[in-house]
């Protein structure tokens, strides 16, 4: 009966770390690009660009769901998640890169193939995540239409502001 308890403290401290781990990344592309709305808002933008108010709160839901994602995984029984947390690791890592290359640096044509990268590692985590959970998968699915929808969006920045 003892078991159980521990059991379960150390999933929420695996999720707690988890969900410090993406709002440090979202932490520190914040802080690498402290004037990002500024700069977002001085660009030449196509009549689709969302306001840069928005960014704001659908990162922190994406930040979530990514994290929460991989929790799901590592905690699914009897599966071996090495290969698809990797790739987990690979596509936060590629989060973090994106940011400052495009707001700090305004380097927006290696902005662009950076999240280029990051939509086939969010592609191919998806697809890791779905052998051992499909709930993971899913989770991720929103994360990988809103990176395609920014890599347009980058695309687009970056041919008209150059």
């Amino acid at each position: 009966m003892t078991e159980q308890p521990r059991h379960s403290g150390r999933r929420l401290l695996v999720l707690a770390g988890l969900l410090v781990v993406c709002y440090a990344v979202a932490g520190i592309g914040g802080w690498a690009s402290a004037d990002a709305g500024d700069v977002y808002g001085s660009l030449n933008r196509p009549t689709w660009a969302p306001p840069g108010w928005l960014f704001g709160p659908v990162w922190t839901v994406l930040y979530g769901t990514i994290a929460v994602a991989a929790w799901i995984v590592l905690r699914s029984p009897g599966s071996a998640p090495r290969v698809a947390m990797a790739w987990w690791s690979a596509q936060l890592a590629l989060n973090l890169a994106w940011t400052p290359l495009f707001f700090a640096a305004g380097e927006y044509g290696l902005a662009f193939a950076d999240i280029c990268l990051l939509l086939a590692a969010v592609v191919v985590t998806i697809v890791h995540f779905s052998r051992t959970s499909r709930g993971a998968a899913v989770l991720l699915v929103p994360y990988a239409l809103w990176v395609a929808f920014a890599s347009a969006l980058n695309l687009s920045i970056w041919l008209v502001n150059t």
